[in-house]
């Protein structure tokens, strides 16, 4: 199954109410869960600073971005609409996706230096309007591919710089190896996605962990969902609480993970722990959130050395590992590390 961003479980739900008001939601909810998702230059810019009183000028990698209309059509790549250096189009999702995208670039370069999704480079492919009243968005293996929502339970999934970057980060986890999409692996590479997704709006906001939601896909829904978002990471299960679509159902600790061979083994539900304890971390040792948890983060994934059926104690151990590389077996970050696991019931104690 390829990832998407909303959870399957979540437009079940959907599908299956009898709510009139709610007729077509239910109708894209249930047209949505039967489409098949289908398989799968260097640029660079003039960045200008101010270091020390002395204006400094260094060339940058730059995006390149092709964004493609599938006229509500179930049919990739859709129309190229719009490619780097094209000025705005007044397509609402053309406009927001190549946006987002730009946001997405910035984020890998700034933080950990990538030069987009594969690292050398390559162009970075979106499709917007996919679909009537598609309930969704997901990477196929080859581009973000973007739905409009149904209008009563979704709005457009391009409204959600968070969404954008975590379709994005599902390309950058496979040209990393991947992390295969079931069970415990899977759940991690929904998290990844998740953390990537919120460390990019953070950086394009300039947030520091503390001032951060971190919430994923906010934007997303219509006034009548009661709900803020997708997810949330610092209290997974409370993203919502719907009449139609339920509770958030996803858990914060492992005594909560949820045994299931739907959604391939609840990877979207159990992604909470992993969400969980890279927030604990986060918001521990503070500051820009990118820097120390993220980049602890982002060298664990692309190490090599992660196996593509890593489970959560798996991931806890490398994170542990990477941190005492980048910072000495001693330090804070470490610390922080090891607390946060336990803190979310994968290690046995901070000291594991």
């Amino acid at each position: 199954m390829t990832p998407g961003i909303v959870p399957p479980f979540l437009l079940d739900r959907l599908a299956s109410t009898d709510d009139p008001r709610l007729a077509r939601a239910a109708a894209a909810a249930r047209k949505t869960l039967t489409v098949p998702r289908p398989a799968r230059h260097v640029r660079t810019r003039l960045r200008l600073s101010i270091d020390e009183g002395a204006l400094v000028a260094e060339a940058v990698p730059a995006p390149d971005r092709v964004i493609s209309d599938a006229g509500n059509t179930e049919r990739l790549p859709g129309r190229r609409v719009r490619t780097e250096d094209d000025g705005p189009t007044g397509d609402r999702s053309v406009d927001e996706a190549y946006d987002g995208l730009g946001a997405t670039f910035d984020f890998f370069w700034d933080a950990f230096a990538r030069d987009g999704i594969d690292g050398a480079g390559g162009s970075l492919l979106a499709t917007v309007h996919f679909g009537e009243d598609y309930d969704n968005a997901f990477w196929n293996g080859e581009r973000m591919v973007f739905g409009d929502g149904d209008g009563d339970v979704f709005i457009g999934f391009t409204r959600s710089l968070s969404v954008i970057a975590h379709e994005l980060g599902h390309g950058v986890t496979e040209a990393a190896g991947g992390l295969e999409y079931q069970g415990q692996s899977g759940a991690l590479n929904e998290s990844l996605s998740d953390v990537f997704g919120v460390l990019a709006e953070q950086h394009a906001l300039g947030q520091t962990a503390d001032k951060a939601t971190w919430l994923v896909g906010a934007g997303i829904f219509t006034d009548a969902v009661q709900g803020t978002a997708l997810r949330s990471m610092s209290a997974p299960g409370t993203a919502y609480d719907d009449d139609v679509l339920g509770k958030d159902p996803q858990p914060g600790h492992m005594r909560d993970y949820v045994e299931t061979s739907d959604d391939n083994g609840g990877v979207h539900i159990n992604s909470g722990i992993p969400n969980r304890a890279f927030f604990l971390v986060a918001t521990r040792l503070g500051g820009f959130a990118w820097e120390r948890a993220g980049l602890v983060w982002y060298r664990t994934l692309t190490s090599g050395t992660l196996s593509p059926t890593a489970d959560f104690a798996a991931f806890a151990a490398a994170t542990r590992d990477t941190a005492a590389a980048e910072y000495g077996e001693k330090s804070e970050e470490v610390d922080a590390v090891r607390a946060a696991w336990a803190g979310v019931g994968v290690a046995e104690d901070a000291t594991a």
